[in-house]
C-alpha cells in the first residue's frame, strides 16, 4: 500500500462520515422540530403538511445514506477492488486500437454505475413518491426514460469521450487545454440546444394561450428588457406533482417554462413573481458565473490530472495495475476519486449559489409584489413538501437555496 492508497482512504473515510454526520444531524433536528409549525408559518401551514414535510424529508435522508454507503463500496471495488483492472483486461482481449478500447472500458464502468443507480431510482419513483403523493409516472414511463437517458448518453458522450481521449493521446503534454476548449464548447452547444432538441425528447411544451397571465408576465419580460423565444407549459405533472419554473438556452434561444402543477397552484401575481425571480438570476449575470466558475474550476482540475497522468503512484494507488495505465485509466479515476477530495469545497459553492438565491429575490421584490413572492414560496413549500425546519449546518453544507424562514424573513424585509 503506497503513501497515496493511504491518503485516498483517509480523504474518503473523513468526507464520508462528514456526510452521515451531517445526515444525522438533519434527521435529528428534523424530528426534534416536527410536533410545532415554525412561528413564521403558523398562519400560512397546516400542522399536517408541516408533518408531511418532515416525515418526507427523513425519509429521502435515510434513502439517501443507503446510496451513498453503496456508493462508497462501489468506489472502493472499482479501485482497491480491482474492478477497472478486470474490465480494461478484458476489452484489451480484443486487441481493438487503444483508444477503442479506452472508450468502451470507460464506457462500460459508467452503464455499470448507471444500472447500479436503477433500483434507487426505482425505490425514489415508485415506493417515497407514491406515498407521498407526488408520483405521475408509471412503470412504462420510468422504463422509456432509462432508455431515453442511456440512449442520448451513448449517443452524445460517446463521441465526447472519444475526442478527449484522441487529444490526450495525440496533442501532447498541452492536452488537457485543448480538452478543457473542447468541454467548455459542448456544455455551450448543449445549454443552446437544451430548449428546442433535448428537453422536448422528454416532455410536451405548449405555448402559454394569451389572457390576462400571459398579458401579465409579458409585461414583466418587457420591463425586465429580457427577450426569450417564448413562454411555454410543460407537462412535469405526467411524472411528478412537484412544481417548479425557470428559464433555459442561450443567447436568441432563451425559452421561459413553466410546470404545469405550477401554473394550477399559483395565481396570476405569485407566478409573475416567481419568473421575475427566474429573471433576477439572467438579469444579475448568475448564469455568466457560474459559467465563468465552472470553466476556471474544469481548467484547474484538467491541469491537475494533466499532472497525475505521468505518476505511477497515482495509478497503484488507486488499485490499478502499471500494465493498465493510459489515458482512458486516468481520466477514469480522476473522475471517480475527484469528489473524495473536492467535497470539502461544497459548503463554499452553496454559499455563493444562496446568495444568488438572495440577490435574485431582491429582484423580484423590485420588479413584481415581494408579498406575492412570499405567497408563492410558502404555497410551493407546502405542495413540495419541503422541510420549513432543516438544521442549520446541513443546510450550510448541502443546501443551493437559503432555508424557508431565512428566506421568507429576507423577502418579509423587502416587502
Amino acid at each position: 500500500m503506497n503513501i497515496f492508497t493511504i491518503i485516498f482512504i483517509f480523504f474518503l473515510f473523513i468526507s464520508s462520515f462528514i456526510q452521515f454526520w451531517l445526515a444525522k444531524r438533519q434527521s435529528d433536528y428534523v424530528s426534534n422540530h416536527r410536533s410545532e409549525v415554525p412561528d413564521a408559518f403558523k398562519s400560512k401551514v397546516s400542522l399536517e403538511a408541516h408533518q408531511k414535510a418532515a416525515d418526507y424529508t427523513l425519509t429521502k435522508v435515510k434513502l439517501s445514506d443507503l446510496d451513498s454507503a453503496l456508493g462508497i463500496i462501489v468506489l472502493l471495488l472499482l479501485t482497491l477492488g480491482g474492478g477497472i483492472n478486470i474490465i480494461f483486461t478484458y476489452w484489451s482481449t480484443f486487441s481493438l486500437s487503444p483508444l477503442i478500447e479506452g472508450v468502451a472500458a470507460t464506457a462500460t464502468i459508467f452503464l455499470l454505475l448507471t444500472l447500479i443507480e436503477i433500483p434507487t431510482s426505482l425505490y425514489q419513483t415508485f415506493v417515497i413518491e407514491e406515498k407521498f403523493g407526488f408520483n405521475k409516472s408509471s412503470v412504462n414511463q420510468f422504463i422509456k426514460d432509462q432508455l431515453m437517458h442511456l440512449g442520448l448518453g451513448a449517443l452524445i458522450g460517446l463521441p465526447l469521450l472519444a475526442s478527449i481521449l484522441w487529444i490526450m493521446d495525440n496533442i501532447g503534454s498541452t492536452w488537457w487545454l485543448w480538452a478543457w476548449a473542447i468541454i467548455m464548447g459542448f456544455s455551450l452547444l448543449m445549454s443552446w440546444l437544451y430548449p428546442t432538441v433535448i428537453a422536448p425528447l422528454f416532455n410536451k411544451f405548449t405555448p402559454m394561450e394569451e389572457g390576462t397571465l400571459k398579458e401579465r408576465i409579458s409585461g414583466l419580460l418587457l420591463r425586465c428588457g429580457f427577450n426569450s423565444q417564448g413562454i411555454f407549459i410543460m407537462d412535469g405533472s405526467k411524472r411528478s406533482g412537484h412544481g417548479n419554473a425557470y428559464f433555459t438556452g442561450l443567447g436568441n434561444n432563451k425559452r421561459i417554462v413553466f410546470f404545469d402543477n405550477l401554473v394550477n397552484s399559483l395565481d396570476d401575481e405569485e407566478l409573475e413573481a416567481v419568473l421575475a425571480h427566474e429573471l433576477g438570476h439572467f438579469k444579475c449575470k448568475h448564469v455568466i458565473k457560474m459559467l465563468i466558475a465552472t470553466s476556471i474550476m474544469s481548467l484547474i482540475s484538467l491541469g491537475i490530472l494533466g499532472w497525475l497522468i505521468d505518476q505511477d503512484w497515482f495509478y497503484t494507488g488507486l488499485g490499478v495495475a502499471l500494465e493498465q495505465k493510459s489515458n482512458a485509466t486516468a481520466l477514469l479515476l480522476f473522475m471517480l476519486v475527484s469528489s473524495s477530495f473536492t467535497f470539502f469545497m461544497q459548503p463554499l459553492s452553496a454559499y455563493f449559489q444562496r446568495k444568488f438565491e438572495f440577490e435574485a429575490d431582491d429582484f423580484a421584490a423590485n420588479n413584481a409584489q415581494a408579498s406575492k413572492m412570499i405567497s408563492g414560496l410558502v404555497k410551493l413549500y407546502e405542495e413540495n413538501a419541503n422541510t420549513l425546519t432543516p438544521d442549520p449546518l446541513y443546510s450550510a453544507f448541502h443546501y443551493s437555496h437559503p432555508p424557508a424562514a431565512i428566506r421568507i424573513a429576507h423577502l418579509e424585509s423587502k416587502a
